[in-house]
């Protein structure tokens, strides 16, 4: 894998297609465990460009920020 370093990695690049699609590395989905029918959250910022990730990551999140469903709040 390319550019390695701590958490971060660089899997390559990806190529619009003409329907305005994109191919994930292969390397790259089998890192993160994403398969066919998936559905991935896309987010963005005028500055700081695209996000792509599982909704399960900003699941997680959430739950930090709003507080777990048995009512307490951060763990």
């Amino acid at each position: 894998m390319l550019g390695m370093s701590g958490g971060n990695r660089v899997f390559g690049t990806a190529k619009v297609g003409e329907r305005g699609q994109i191919v994930i590395p292969q390397e790259a989905r089998r890192f993160f465990g994403i398969s066919p029918g998936d559905t991935l959250l896309i987010l963005g910022n005028e500055k700081s460009g695209l996000v792509v990730t599982k909704p399960d990551v900003l699941r997680g999140l959430a739950d930090e920020i709003l507080g777990s469903e048995d009512g307490k709040h951060g763990t």
